[in-house]
């Protein structure tokens, strides 16, 4: 995280961004869906599932998480700071709103980013520098444009959230059911090669020998909405952040970018990844699941 706490020396006015900077962020941040689009023509996605031999690989677990702690600090920096740039006497004086959103957005990064990786999946495949290098300027970009509206280029003052509380309650219920939803879906796929480890850990005692770990380990999960598409946890991280973004408003334009640029990022990958199931298990057993939208997609 060196690098991310040089930044403010590299980049004087960017991180964190003045309100000019900023306000080109969100624009700019805007039109990233035209950049995936290059994922419809092509599978290579040298992570998870799809993960490649490479004498380049960097260790998935730790990879993963610095790829994906960038945002959470960029959005928190952004307000520890911004604030004191605006005239504003301290960043607890940014209405209880702009928490509440920093709020969940840093539990959902806390899990993804910290615990997931680190503590709770027994094992992950490699991650390639491609994917990394492009996952860490995804965060910072995206912490930046939430970070510069929460941070005080957004709502200062509690009247700027006056009349919006009860899509506010519905926005952090949909993002609460979703979040659990999300963590539910991702256990029973780590569930797989915990018993798969079990499994190989007990053949490892009767055998007197040491135990190798759980390398691509993949079987068809059936728990929840894998009954009904096969990306379920995707399709729960898209319901969190479209109450994410009705916490903020129809307005808020770094929340509606961050759940379109998610979706344009992730649907690709779902859809390939069905066919990755349909090759590996066969069309019986994925039967009629779809990728990532019961009934639809």
């Amino acid at each position: 995280m060196a690098f991310l706490l040089n930044l403010p020396t590299l980049l004087p006015g960017w991180y964190p961004p003045s309100r000019e900077n900023w306000e080109l962020i969100s624009f700019a941040w805007q039109f990233f869906p035209l950049f995936t689009a290059a994922q419809w023509f092509t599978n290579f996605y040298p992570q998870g599932k799809t993960s490649i031999e490479s004498r380049f690989n960097l260790p998935g677990k730790w990879a993963w998480f610095l790829m994906e702690i960038p945002g959470m600090l960029t959005v928190l920096y952004c307000m520890l700071t911004i604030p004191a740039t605006l005239g504003l006497s301290s960043p607890q004086t940014l209405p209880w709103g702009n928490w509440a959103m920093a709020f969940v957005y840093t539990v959902h990064y806390i899990y993804r980013a910290i615990l997931s990786p680190l503590l709770l999946n027994p094992s992950m495949s490699p991650i390639h520098p491609f994917v990394f290098l492009s996952a860490f300027a995804w965060q910072v970009i995206n912490g930046l444009s939430l970070g510069g509206w929460l941070g005080g280029y957004g709502p200062t003052t509690v009247h700027d959230w006056a009349g919006r509380l009860y899509w506010m309650e519905i926005g952090l219920v949909i993002w609460g059911w979703s979040f659990l939803g999300n963590v539910f879906h991702d256990d029973d796929l780590r569930e797989i090669r915990r018993s798969a480890l079990r499994r190989q850990r007990k053949k490892a005692e009767e055998d007197n020998k040491p135990v190798e770990g759980v390398k691509k380990l993949y079987m068809m999960p059936k728990n929840g909405l894998f009954h009904y598409i096969l990306y379920p946890h995707y399709f729960c991280e898209w319901l969190e952040w479209a109450g994410f973004w009705m916490v903020g408003g129809l307005g808020c334009v770094p929340a509606r970018s961050f759940l379109l640029n998610e979706i344009s990022t992730m649907l690709p990958r779902a859809l390939q990844g069905r066919e990755w199931y349909v090759e590996k298990f066969g069309k019986e057993r994925v039967g009629n699941r779809k990728a990532v939208i019961p009934g639809l997609l």
